[in-house]
């Protein structure tokens, strides 16, 4: 069974294969076989401060596969690191799923087939300029995560040298919460902690030099990682999506203020704004969104992976 609300969006699915977990965005699924397999959903949910809204940005999920697979090319290229994808081909999903024509044509374009891996519960974010919660937090204590500044910075400023800043990784529903290193390394142990560090310092330094090269800055983003079977350390879930990362066009960057962006921080404004006017408080559930808040959202979109995969293969 698909659940799809109207104008061919997928906003949630149903398919008859074990193991059915719903994330944000992302609807996950055991694959049949003796190899331990998962089958990820690009669905076109949208969330904004933890909270999944109503309204579908349709064609969102496509877009984000198609972007998530081409950075995932990006690292392993580049021996940054070993991802957790398989394939993105609906015709590699075996016969015993039982998935019938209509699940496949609506799984096409927006499914990654991946190792099951065990994820470390930690959001491990990269940070080379100062916004978000980040801005928030350097406002208060000129530090963010634990992580002295220097005093004077504006939002917006690029940071003398990109830094970690670790998130614990919430439940749906919940609020992820920014700690400390010397937290993260209590909770998921200090050696994996200080490898991660540098795999994510690494993957944003080389995403950053590759997008800046293309009139675009990569200010932030967040990683996931996690062991599959045999105790190797893997990329997982999505990478570099705007989704997951903070983009801003090169020839637009002012430090000071808020920057244009191709991210959710358009969604971002357009709630602040209805929090301003007591109508949401940012908890579940979202509000209905307007049809020029999802276009534009999809367009912005749309606009990073034209900046950034002009030439892409998979178009």
């Amino acid at each position: 069974m698909i659940t799809t609300p109207p104008l061919s969006s997928v906003f949630e699915t149903h398919l008859p294969l074990p193991g059915r977990r719903q994330g944000k965005v992302r609807d996950v699924y055991e694959l049949p076989g003796a190899e331990a397999r998962l089958l990820i959903v690009a669905t076109d949910r949208i969330s904004a401060f933890d909270v999944v809204m109503p309204t579908p940005v349709t064609g969102k999920g496509r877009l984000l596969t198609e972007m998530a697979t081409l950075w995932f090319a990006f690292v392993e290229q580049r021996g940054l690191a070993k991802t957790h994808l398989l394939s993105t081909r609906v015709a590699d999903l075996p016969a015993s799923a039982g998935l019938t024509p209509q699940d496949r044509a609506m799984l096409d374009g927006r499914i990654m087939i991946a190792r099951r891996c065990k994820v470390v519960p930690i959001e491990c974010v990269a940070r080379g300029y100062l916004d978000g919660s980040g801005w928030g937090e350097y406002q208060s204590t000129q530090s963010v995560c634990g992580v002295k500044l220097p005093s004077g910075l504006r939002r917006g400023d690029r940071l003398p040298e990109p830094i970690f800043t670790p998130a614990t990784k919430e439940e749906m529903g919940k609020h992820d919460e920014n700690i400390s290193f010397e937290r993260a390394a209590q909770l998921a142990g200090a050696d994996v902690m200080t490898r991660l560090r540098a795999m994510t310092l690494a993957i944003y330094a080389a995403a950053h030099a590759y997008a800046l090269e293309r009139g675009v800055i990569l200010a932030d983003t967040k990683f996931e990682f996690g062991y599959d079977e045999a105790g190797e350390l893997r990329l997982v879930d999505e990478v570099l999506t705007p989704d997951s990362s903070r983009y801003w066009p090169l020839d637009t960057w002012k430090p000071g203020g808020e920057q244009l962006s191709y991210d959710k921080q358009y969604l971002r404004e357009y709630l602040n704004g209805l929090v301003a006017k007591g109508l949401w408080n940012k908890q579940s559930p979202g509000p209905e969104l307007p049809g020029d808040v999802v276009e534009g959202t999809l367009r912005r979109y749309r606009e990073a992976r034209e900046r950034l995969f002009p030439e892409s293969p998979l178009r």
